[in-house]
């Protein structure tokens, strides 16, 4: 059987339109806006030479990638704990337990991300772990612990901002990850189910060894979806201070004026967040429907 080819004289054609396209605005932008384009002066803002440590570290641009990586693991990390909770309690035998976690959902969903933001920053920062006096207490930690703080999740005069912000994305980006963890449980056949029970499974033993594996392999392309989203839904905490790329690049954009060089630059950097993310999610579900035939 002939093999297709990998790449066909349409994704040629298509590929050099793009390319046309490209150096069409480029051209544009030089022209009609009279725009100076300095790919040369960027670099310096991804890594720069540390004369006393006699390595190259991150720079701005990094610094802010760095950071989107940081907020994006613990908002996922946050939003899967919320969303599995809450898609359980949407299947639930307790209308109580539907009902609430339907409200949850369909608020959350219905707000603008942009006034859960701030409602959570004003709320959360300012009142209740302003009232612990958080920030003092982990400055006059050891170096040690204020270094590791600041790799894990961020410095310590910056703390309050970064956790407002992970609570944020958890609980907006949770709401769609309860609908996609109700779904893939919901579609597991109704036979499956009474079979366990015939078996003398309990509830909780029909969801932890039958239900949710099953419904997990079918909800992963879905849920992939999710957690790329969240890395691009990162960007809108930026208007509270936390300098994570989007923040980074305005700040670079306001002081350097490469404001083109800058924003392709950011980018890029989204793409290769977003494309890994994508790869190594479809190679988890490559590797489990292997183990599955």
């Amino acid at each position: 059987m002939r093999r297709k080819p990998a790449i066909t004289l349409i994704d040629v054609g298509v590929l050099l339109a793009l390319l046309e396209a490209a150096a069409f605005v480029a051209y544009r932008v030089r022209v009609g806006l009279n725009y100076h384009w300095d790919w040369g002066a960027l670099p310096q803002y991804l890594l720069r030479y540390d004369p006393q440590e006699r390595l190259w570290v991150p720079n701005v641009l990094m610094q802010g990638f760095f950071m989107t990586i940081r907020l994006s693991i613990w908002a996922t990390a946050g939003a899967t704990l919320i969303g599995v909770a809450m898609g359980l309690l949407r299947v639930s035998r307790s209308r109580f337990k539907r009902m609430a976690a339907a409200g949850y959902v369909e608020l959350t969903r219905n707000t603008p991300p942009l006034v859960l933001v701030f409602i959570f920053y004003f709320f959360i920062g300012d009142q209740l772990l302003s009232t612990v006096n958080l920030e003092a207490y982990l400055r006059g930690q050891p170096p040690a612990v204020q270094a590791l703080l600041a790799t894990l999740l961020a410095p310590p005069g910056r703390l309050t901002a970064f956790l407002s912000a992970v609570l944020t994305l958890s609980i907006f980006e949770g709401a769609y990850i309860t609908e996609i963890v109700r779904a893939g449980i919901q579609s597991i056949e109704k036979e499956q189910r009474e079979a366990a029970a015939a078996q003398g499974f309990t509830r909780w033993q029909r969801l932890r060894h039958i239900i949710l594996p099953q419904a997990l392999q079918r909800v992963l392309p879905p849920l992939a979806g999710q957690f790329i989203s969240t890395i691009k839904d990162s960007a809108i905490v930026s208007v509270i201070s936390i300098q994570e790329l989007t923040f980074r690049g305005m700040e670079l954009m306001s002081s350097t004026y490469l404001i083109f060089e800058t924003w392709i630059t950011i980018t890029g950097l989204y793409f290769v967040l977003t494309f890994g993310c994508a790869l190594a999610v479809e190679r988890l579900e490559l590797r489990w429907r292997r183990q599955h035939t």
